[in-house]
């Protein structure tokens, strides 16, 4: 996997999120460049751990369909003649 990056308008909105949550949580003001540079770091330390868990998600999800499609072929088999 490589390095996690946004396109511009959502890289924006991310940083204005992150930069308004500081200022209403925590009081602290942060100009945009440095909303960008933390969302930078978090996406860097984090992204991996959500990348990693949605792809744990994903394969659950999918092997529940393919073996719902494994029995409902199962479902189509007829008795073999004696």
């Amino acid at each position: 996997m490589g390095r996690i990056e946004f396109d511009k308008a959502t890289g924006a909105a991310l940083a204005r999120r992150i930069r308004d949550h500081l200022k209403d949580e925590a009081g602290v003001e942060i100009d945009p460049v440095d909303a960008h540079r933390l969302l930078d770091f978090l996406a860097e330390i984090l992204g991996p751990h959500y990348y990693n868990q949605a792809l744990t998600d994903a394969e659950v999800v999918l092997k529940d369909r393919v073996d719902a499609i494994a029995d409902a072929i199962a479902g189509l088999s007829r008795p073999m003649p004696r």
